[in-house]
């Protein structure tokens, strides 16, 4: 079950950059309006088929207040950072960043749980900082707009520990045994009627994008990015630890930049290799002896 678990939130994950990158490549619409039709259609979804299945579970008036945490974090905020940061750098490269996960959870579980991290953390976060560095750097010493590149590689971070946050919540739920389903419903739900009232109150519109692009990319984030795949990944967090969860998002450089290559034109150099190997190394140095992981995996 954790394998099936695993590989199905790196393959959906993998691909939902390139769909953040199409919806905010058609023309029109706000970013808080993308965020907003995402969360909400797949919050209403989750939120129906549970109840029609009787699966849909009573939480405490505190409960739904760490829903409403989460939701900020996880389904709201931190994708208005990843939306506007697909403007100023490509989907792969946002994915990269995203990967920094893995260290984020490794420190909040020790800031919030009491979790203490392994030696290994500090020349992992040398290696990542070092690898963000080497893949960004030829477009920081030469382009024009380098100062929209830090943008966008800021937005990318900022966002990625809003998503670490949110698994900490994730995590406080899964402690307390609340059905992980029904709280992530909660979650997205807040997270999206959070988003709308920051929308409305910056003046801009909720109105969907009435073309095909933005409605398709609208649907694969809503149903497969959303529903499934924080769905798989928020058992796998209860199951195997927030941790080793994010230990998935190794692989989503390698899906995303794929995909990037492909469809965004993303141009392959020397620098860029150095970076995402070393990303990828200072990643696995957390991770480099996983016995009990390996064993739950194969359960």
């Amino acid at each position: 079950m954790n394998l099936f678990l695993y590989l199905s939130v790196v393959i959906i994950w993998g691909t939902t950059w390139i769909a953040i990158y199409a919806q905010q490549a058609a023309s029109g619409g706000s970013v808080g309006a993308a965020v907003f039709w995402r969360f909400i259609v797949a919050s209403l979804v989750m939120l129906i088929a549970l109840k029609a299945l009787k699966r849909l579970r009573r939480l405490t008036a505190r409960d739904h207040l760490f829903c409403l945490l989460q939701g900020c974090c996880v389904f709201g905020f931190n994708f208005i950072c990843f939306y506007h940061a697909a403007a100023w750098i490509n989907s792969g490269l946002e994915s990269v960043i995203f990967s920094m996960a893995v260290l984020y959870n490794a420190l909040n579980s020790w800031l919030f749980f009491r979790l203490r991290p392994s030696a290994r953390l500090l020349p992992a976060i040398v290696l990542g900082i070092g690898g963000i560095i080497a893949l960004f750097w030829q477009d920081l010493h030469s382009s024009e707009a380098s100062v929209t590149l830090l943008w966008g590689m800021g937005l990318s971070a900022l966002g990625t520990l809003g998503f670490s946050l949110g698994n900490m919540i994730s995590l406080r739920h899964q402690r307390l045994q609340r059905d992980v389903l029904t709280t992530n419903s909660y979650a997205m739900l807040y997270g999206a009627l959070a988003i709308a009232l920051f929308t409305l109150l910056r003046g801009e519109s909720l109105a969907p994008v009435w073309n095909l692009q933005w409605l398709g990319a609208l649907g694969y984030l809503a149903i497969f990015g959303s529903v499934i795949g924080f769905g798989a990944y928020f058992t796998l967090v209860g199951r195997i630890g927030a941790s080793q969860a994010a230990y998935s998002t190794l692989l989503f450089p390698l899906v995303a930049l794929a995909l990037s290559t492909l469809y965004e034109g993303y141009q392959w150099h020397a620098g860029a290799l150095l970076g995402l190997t070393m990303i990828l190394a200072g990643n696995l140095v957390m991770f480099a002896r996983l016995p009990a992981f390996r064993r739950r995996v194969t359960a």
